[in-house]
């Protein structure tokens, strides 16, 4: 079987970057179509020349390695742009994952770009859509919406602020948490959360010892007492907050002030005071206002 037949028959321009996502932990999870543009491209740009070689030396690819990274993205993007203009085809791959994705690759995209050439992103391996896909209905409050809000911040304040953000939001949230962090930020979760809200906690996605937990916050304390180690990578997620049911009409008391300033303002503006007030949304408040009118 010619497994590279169909990857062969696509568009491969040249003065071209590719994005490539590569394994987030299991080697095997490499993409046909990644491989194939790995092995035939000019060189690659990637985050870490020793980690990237591993990978590229496990499928047998040799390729010219530029170093790339979060400290150098804007001076190395300027190297690769140059690389492009002279009609070679470059492949980017950070770490682990989908670069530009809590990852460097966001910068050089846009910097490709803005010298007017093609960027061209390849689908793969992420850890955010990994936890997404085996979270069952975690995300049934938000019509199957979520949020992602990529790494917590490292400062405990600023971690809350955004876990606040989290409880408030009616759909999922989910975000990435270091594992000497991960115990601190879940005991903040305890802190803040009603005790009904579910918490999802991916750890080693695609590794051996991958574990997909969905636990309910008063459950967590309990939980954490039996955790002997905290090591690994991990994906969070907070179920988004069930929607309260908001009125659709007009109650008493709101009828009698809408008859007090009626025709001193118009319906769009009316509807959307009344909307702050009473939570009846702007569609249903002007709606009531044209009906009202006409009666």
């Amino acid at each position: 079987m010619d497994i590279f037949k169909f990857a062969r028959g696509q568009s491969f321009p040249a003065g071209t970057l590719y994005l490539v996502p590569t394994p987030i932990g299991n080697l095997a999870d490499i993409t046909v179509r990644a491989l194939h543009i790995l092995s035939q491209v000019d060189g690659i740009a990637c985050e870490d020349k020793r980690h990237s070689a591993m990978l590229l030396n496990a499928y047998g690819i040799s390729k010219p390695l530029y170093a790339l990274h979060e400290h150098n993205e804007i001076s190395a993007s300027a190297y690769l742009l140059e690389k492009l203009r002279n009609g070679e085809r470059w492949a980017y791959i950070s770490d682990a994952g989908t670069p530009g994705i809590s990852d460097p690759g966001a910068i050089l995209c846009e910097e490709i770009k803005k010298g007017g050439y093609q960027v061209c992103p390849l689908p793969g391996p992420s850890a955010i859509t990994a936890a997404v896909s085996g979270a069952g209905d975690f995300l049934k409050h938000g019509n199957g919406g979520f949020q992602f809000l990529g790494f917590l911040p490292a400062k405990a304040n600023q971690r809350d602020e955004l876990l606040k953000v989290a409880a408030t939001s009616n759909i999922s949230s989910f975000f990435y948490e270091a594992p000497h962090r991960i115990e601190s930020t879940l005991s903040s979760i305890v802190a803040h959360l009603d005790g009904d809200r579910k918490v999802l906690i991916a750890k080693e996605l695609s590794k051996i010892f991958e574990e997909i937990k969905v636990i309910a916050v008063r459950d967590l304390p309990d939980w954490m007492k039996t955790i002997k180690s905290w090591q690994g990578e991990y994906v969070l997620g907070i179920e988004g907050a069930a929607r309260r049911d908001s009125p659709t009409s007009f109650d008493e008391d709101t009828l009698q002030w809408i008859s007090a300033i009626d025709g001193r303002i118009g319906h769009k503006e009316l509807s959307e005071i009344i909307s702050q007030i009473t939570g009846i949304s702007k569609k249903d408040a002007y709606r009531e206002l044209i009906e009202k009118k006409e009666a």
